[in-house]
């Protein structure tokens, strides 16, 4: 695994992107030189080239980006690769169209575009065929020897099973709580007990060892561990391998000190800074071009159901302190009258015809550039809650007062990655999104946040 703006990407993931940046420039460079009639140095040196050259590269890499091509296992089926190549090589003749009318100086020779997107459509298909059934096969993944078998290793383990690309596999555990032989989660079985640790280690030769023993009175070889990592082999905890492989922080089995003693835990007071200044900006440049949007979406509100244009609605932000956040109405006015506070849930009934596309479009949050400019919330942040329902899960759920360590955001790490929060399991789950959030808090995460949530926007997907 490789960190990129404080995310975890599998190296896998990061190869097979470089290299089809390769394929891509090199498909559309050969149609120049096969196609053109003139020099093709002149056009790329004296003509704007290479800049045209490659705006149709990136063109094609966030078409291939944001239909998901490459998440987790989006690439496993052949026919899907080459759907998804049409698609994008219709983008790519949308854009030269759109471009032609814009900026006509930019744009690529025809019939380069036309034969690169033929060599391309062969070329991309053909290519991650390969990577899937040989250099993908041929990245040899670190070896995992699991020492307990706590719900953070049982769930890493299954995790890394069904999640190949990640570059992580499990070779056993090590516990004194079941005979050697018996299987575990994703099918590992016990090596030994933790006496059996040396020897084990030299069997298997383990790139890595991981730490989660069942129950806290276990008592772990420390200095065993200790001799190994004076060896050179890497040794931590689950709740960071934990970390490293969902994306967020476990509360289950979680120690206070693992949060108190971490070195990067956030939010460092220059980080919440530099993010209330950057926040404003995009405040002001979104407020200005979104306005025709939101004057469209308020005439659509009006006219589709009764009631008012905005919703305003008391929510918890920073330091636990309540505030009133402003959205356009996607329900009925009568939503809670029966029934008083309660979660939304995806297809919800109280939702209206308008409300529905608004949600998906993610326009009923539009208004809420007012209350970042108010200084109440940030672009990005874990998403506010109302009292009545921080009251009830900060009772249950360890560590949820924590989120209130930052303002709330009108998107966040959470809010890409989970969907609609409906049960306290859920709640659970968005609050470790949200400690990994806080815990990384940085402009580089944010942006690629805001990112993703474009992509969300387009796609319809990820959560609330």
């Amino acid at each position: 695994m490789i960190r990129l703006f404080r995310v975890f990407v599998p190296t896998s993931t990061l190869i097979l992107l470089l290299t089809e940046i390769g394929l891509v420039f090199g498909s559309y460079l050969a149609a120049l030189y096969i196609l053109l009639p003139f020099e093709p140095e002149i056009f790329l040196f004296y003509e704007d080239g290479f800049l045209r050259l490659a705006l149709v590269v990136l063109a094609v890499m966030l078409a291939l980006y944001f239909q998901d091509f490459y998440t987790s296992g989006a690439g496993r089926s052949n026919i899907l690769i080459i759907e998804k190549t049409i698609r994008t090589i219709a983008i790519v003749f949308f854009t030269q169209a759109i471009m032609a009318y814009a900026a006509p100086t930019l744009l690529m020779p025809r019939w380069t575009v036309l034969g690169g997107s033929a060599i391309l459509l062969f070329a991309l298909p053909a290519w991650r065929f390969c990577f899937n059934t040989i250099f993908f096969r041929a990245l040899s993944p670190q070896r995992i020897l699991f020492i307990g078998t706590n719900n953070d290793v049982q769930e890493i383990a299954q995790h890394l099973a069904d999640h190949p690309e990640i570059g992580m596999c499990g070779i056993g555990y090590l516990d004194d709580s079941y005979e050697v032989g018996h299987t575990v989660a994703a099918g590992l079985p016990i090596l030994g007990g933790y006496s059996d640790l040396k020897s084990i280690v030299e069997s298997q030769k383990p790139d890595r060892i991981v730490v989660g023993p069942a129950e806290r009175r276990q008592s772990m070889p420390m200095y065993e561990l200790l001799d190994l990592r004076f060896k050179g082999l890497y040794i931590e905890e689950a709740a960071r391998t934990y970390e490293t492989a969902f994306g967020r922080v476990p509360t289950k089995a979680l120690r206070p000190s693992y949060l108190i003693f971490s070195s990067d835990l956030g939010p460092r007071p220059i980080s919440l800074r530099i993010q209330s200044f950057y926040s404003f900006l995009i405040a002001c440049a979104g407020l200005l071009i979104s306005a025709p949007i939101m004057l469209l979406v308020a005439i659509a509100v009006r006219l589709t159901s009764r009631g008012p244009i905005l919703y305003r609605q008391v929510r918890v932000g920073l330091n636990g302190d309540t505030f009133t956040i402003y959205k356009f109405r996607s329900m009925r006015v009568d939503a809670e009258a029966k029934t008083g506070a309660v979660w939304a849930v995806k297809n919800d009934p109280r939702v209206t015809p308008i409300g529905k596309y608004l949600r998906i479009l993610r326009l009923d949050e539009l208004p809420q550039i007012i209350n970042v400019l108010r200084g109440e919330m940030s672009i990005v942040g874990p998403r506010p809650e109302r009292p009545e329902f921080v009251q009830t899960l900060s009772e249950i759920i360890p560590f949820y007062r924590q989120r209130h360590s930052v303002k709330p955001g009108i998107t966040g790490w959470a809010q890409i990655n989970y969907k609609y929060g409906e049960t306290i399991d859920d709640a659970i789950v968005k609050l470790e999104y949200d400690l990994y959030y806080i815990k990384n808090l940085s402009l580089s995460l944010d942006m690629y946040i805001i990112f993703n949530t474009l992509k969300a926007m387009l796609v319809e997907q990820g959560g609330q």
